[in-house]
């Protein structure tokens, strides 16, 4: 938080000199303790959300490459007149803990064509896709794996 607040102050300025990066550090600091004080903002906190920013990088490659596959799947129905499409509504129980990563599963989901979360109750997400193969092995999928990672 205090490289996010330094760096917005600096911006603001346009301009870097000794006495507004002097007063800067300043302000970050009251800034910061206000912080500490009046919410419920630790340093630590701040550090343990910082060491999720990887996992949170890599849970977006991995949502591109999926939307990337379902597009050629679903390309492929729509192109190739000989294939069924057999739409299904299926249940799948994915373990996630906060509410948080339930709703980021579920547009994880909604976003990879040919599949739309329809409800999630508890752990239970209820899916439409054009076919049930799109969702095989989506309850231990990189997608379920790398939300709980940013969960623990």
């Amino acid at each position: 938080m205090s490289v996010l607040l330094f760096s917005l102050w600096l911006i603001l300025n346009a301009q870097v000199t000794l006495e507004i990066v002097i007063l800067g550090i300043v302000l970050v600091a009251l800034v910061l303790l206000a912080m500490t004080r009046l919410t419920d903002y630790s340093f630590k906190g701040e550090l343990k959300i910082w060491s999720k920013v990887p996992l949170a990088i890599a849970y977006v490659f991995v949502l591109i490459w999926e939307i990337l596959k379902a597009n050629k799947t679903v390309a492929r129905i729509i192109l190739d007149r000989r294939v069924k499409v057999e739409q299904t509504v299926v249940y799948v129980d994915i373990d996630l803990k906060t509410d948080f990563c339930k709703m980021i599963m579920a547009n994880s989901i909604t976003l990879t064509p040919g599949t739309m979360t329809a409800s999630v109750d508890g752990n239970t997400f209820t899916v439409h896709c054009l076919s049930r193969e799109m969702l095989d092995g989506i309850e231990t999928s990189t997608f379920a794996r790398l939300l709980q990672r940013l969960e623990a």
